[in-house]
C-alpha cells in the first residue's frame, strides 16, 4: 500500500514508557518535514512509570494543520508492544478502512482473530526479534517506524534514514538504520 496521504493522515502510537513511541512519532514527523509536509507530533502521558502504557500521535498533511487535540479517529494505529493488544483498546476510533501495524511475529490473520475484528487492514512485523538481532536490545520504535514508512508510503525510506542519522550518532545510527530497513522488508499483511 502506498500513498495513503489524503488531506490529513493521523497516526496513533501505542507503547510502554521507555519504548520510544514518542521518539518514533517525532521521527516520522521529521521525515515528513524533510519532504515538505506539515506535521504535528506529541505524546499523551503524565507521570507514568517505565513500562506503563503510553500513547503518542502524529499528524501529516499536505496543507497546514489547524486542529490541536488528541487523535480520536486515527487512520493508522501502531502497536510497539504486543502485550498492549490485551491491555488497552488499540482499535478504538480506528475506522473500517484504517490500518493496524503491530509488532508481532504472528501472521495478520491470527491477530485479526485474536482481536475479533473483521474490517481494517492488519500488518505485522517481528520488531522485537529484529531489534534484538541488530541492536541487542528489545527497543522496537525504529523497527515500527520502518514498517509505517513501508505500509503507508507517507514518507520515503530515505527520509527516515536521514532523520535517524541526524537524531543519533556513531554506531547507533548504523544499527537503527539496519533495523528500519529490515522491518521495512519484513512487514507483512494478509
Amino acid at each position: 500500500m502506498k500513498n495513503v496521504l489524503k488531506k490529513l493522515l493521523e497516526v496513533r502510537w501505542h507503547g510502554r514508557g521507555g519504548q520510544g513511541a514518542w521518539t518514533a512519532s517525532e521521527l516520522l514527523a521529521r521525515a515528513a518535514i524533510e519532504e515538505g509536509k506539515y506535521v504535528q507530533s506529541f505524546p499523551e502521558f503524565g507521570p507514568e512509570r517505565m513500562g506503563a502504557p503510553v500513547r503518542a500521535f502524529t499528524r501529516v498533511s499536505n496543507e497546514p494543520i489547524q486542529m490541536h487535540c488528541a487523535v480520536y479517529n486515527p487512520d493508522v494505529v501502531v502497536v510497539l508492544d504486543p502485550s498492549l493488544l490485551k491491555a488497552v483498546p488499540v482499535t478504538e476510533g480506528l475506522n473500517d478502512e484504517g490500518i493496524l501495524i503491530i509488532n508481532s511475529k504472528e501472521n495478520p490473520a491470527e491477530i485479526r482473530g485474536m482481536l475479533k475484528i473483521e474490517k481494517r487492514r492488519i500488518w505485522t512485523v517481528p520488531a522485537t526479534e529484529i531489534a534484538i538481532t541488530i541492536l541487542n536490545i528489545p527497543i522496537t520504535n525504529t523497527a515500527m517506524l520502518g514498517a509505517v514508512a513501508r505500509v503507508t508510503g507517507i514518507v520515503s525510506l530515505e527520509s527516515v534514514e536521514k532523520v535517524v542519522s541526524e537524531r543519533f550518532s556513531g554506531s547507533v545510527v548504523e544499527k537503527n538504520v539496519g533495523v528500519i530497513k529490515e522491518a521495512y522488508k519484513e512487514v507483512k499483511s494478509e
